[in-house]
């Protein structure tokens, strides 16, 4: 039988190739594709494995294949003529067909499985600027919307429970903290990204005399993976990106959880504009939370996408096998999920208006102040576990009477404490009881004032940067 390829004295089935294609997700990936293949072809060059001229002819069809892909005029596989099962062969394909044999020589001392690997971390650089960017954006938008509201007082909660009094500018600006976790999560994930693996080949390395840290820093990397094995087959630095995605994600989520319910008749507290909001097909009133629903929601895709991926590599052998191909679709879900939840959040964000006056008459008459009556008995020399103890007693008392701390008369907390002077009312006002937290970091008007002012500085220096 005559040999079709190689080895090989059968075509591929078209069951199988269609099975085994991964062009139709990888062909997002042809311009680092190119990237890379430019920068080989230069080292190639450079170290007398492929004539000079040679590689500029290669170099100027490869950027004509790159302009053609961009303006459409090369659609991948939309005109039958390449039957590739991935984007590097694609390419290479119509480079044959414009240079002819030549185009050929681009593959030496090169493998698929380290040119794949080169590509997407040439993408997630590019992804993980662009989720560092967004994540400012909606640090800003968080410091605007604390900004805009300096002084709202509402309830803090544990188990969703009421708590203790809080500035709603501190509530939001707790949430600028964890971005900036996110932010720093991506970066050291970044260091980690850019080592370049091309020239590893398929896993051994090449006899060929290649430059790696040429093309590495060429494109941009700070040095290259240094085991040939290690560089082609493991996925750690995808893993940790889309933990990174992931991480945000949930951070998101939790902010949108809590927008929805502040934003539910039962809390009143505030209203998301119109449009970041949706009706009701068939109840005329509604005004639905459905951006931050879908934020919420979406968070479980890339929780998915991080299961995927770690389960695609608990069990492969050394080196690279193809089960890594399932590698780019969650690659890609997480950070254009991603992408599109903090672009959308901060869009939303700019729509907020709090409710300033829904909890100051409640707060007056609630028991969230229980803490600072406890604390006026420990400055007073009673120990913290007894003054907890006789406080407690006392919320009892004016639950079951349907009184507020503040109403009850110094004869019933001298009845309960000796310790209890005219003073303990002082203690009992919302606002007061914020400005005596004096610890760093806290909810007091001057310390939240303070992380504002610090945080508006930071993101400015880093701006200007």
């Amino acid at each position: 039988m005559k040999q079709i390829h190689g080895r090989f004295r059968q075509r591929l089935d078209p069951s199988a190739l269609k099975f085994s294609s991964s062009l139709n997700i990888d062909k997002r990936l042809y311009r680092e594709d190119i990237r890379g293949s430019l920068a080989h072809v230069a080292m190639l060059a450079r170290q007398g494995i492929v004539s000079a001229r040679d590689a500029r002819k290669i170099s100027a069809a490869l950027r004509t294949i790159e302009r053609d892909i961009t303006n459409g005029n090369l659609v991948f596989g939309g005109d039958g003529r390449y039957g590739a099962e991935d984007v590097h062969m694609f390419i290479e394909q119509r480079l044959i067909e414009k240079v002819g044999p030549l185009g050929g020589q681009l593959h030496t001392a090169r493998s698929r499985n380290d040119q794949i690997a080169l590509d997407e971390r040439l993408y997630l650089q590019q992804a993980i600027a662009g989720a560092c960017k967004l994540l400012r954006r909606l640090q800003r938008e968080c410091l605007a919307l604390a900004k805009r509201n300096n002084g709202v007082i509402m309830p803090g909660y544990t188990h969703l429970q009421r708590a203790q009094p809080i500035l709603f500018a501190h509530h939001i600006v707790s949430y600028v903290s964890m971005l900036e976790r996110d932010h720093e999560r991506f970066n050291d994930c970044l260091a980690r990204v850019r080592c370049s693996p091309l020239g590893a080949a398929a896993l051994a390395g090449t006899s060929f005399p290649i430059d790696r840290k040429f093309t590495a820093r060429k494109l941009g990397f700070h040095g290259i993976v240094e085991n040939s094995i290690d560089a082609v087959s493991d996925r750690d630095v995808h893993i940790e990106a889309i933990s990174a995605c992931a991480i945000a994600m949930m951070h998101l989520s939790r902010f949108s959880e809590e927008l929805i319910l502040w934003s539910s008749s039962e809390w009143n507290f505030i209203e998301i504009g119109d449009a970041f909001t949706t009706g009701s097909s068939i109840m005329p009133q509604k005004k639905n939370p459905d951006m931050a629903e879908l934020v919420r929601g979406k968070t479980g895709r890339v929780y998915g996408d991080l299961v995927a991926l770690l389960t695609v590599m608990k069990g492969l052998p050394l080196a690279y096998n193809r089960d890594m191909q399932e590698d780019k679709e969650p690659m890609f879900d997480a950070f254009d999920t991603l992408t599109e939840s903090l672009t959308i959040f901060a869009g939303m964000l700019t729509t907020v208006r709090v409710n300033s006056s829904r909890f100051l008459n409640e707060l007056q008459g609630d028991t969230l102040l229980a803490t600072e009556l406890a604390d006026y008995l420990v400055r007073k020399g009673l120990p913290f576990r007894r003054a907890h103890a006789v406080t407690g007693s006392i919320v009892e008392y004016c639950l079951r009477k349907k009184m507020s701390l503040r109403a009850l008369p110094l004869t019933t907390y001298r009845s309960y404490s000796k310790l209890f002077e005219n003073t303990v009312y002082d203690v009992l006002d919302v606002k007061r009881s914020l400005t005596h937290k004096n610890s760093a970091g806290s909810t007091s008007p001057k310390e939240v004032a303070k992380a504002i002012r610090n945080w508006k500085k930071k993101l400015k220096e880093i701006v200007s940067a």
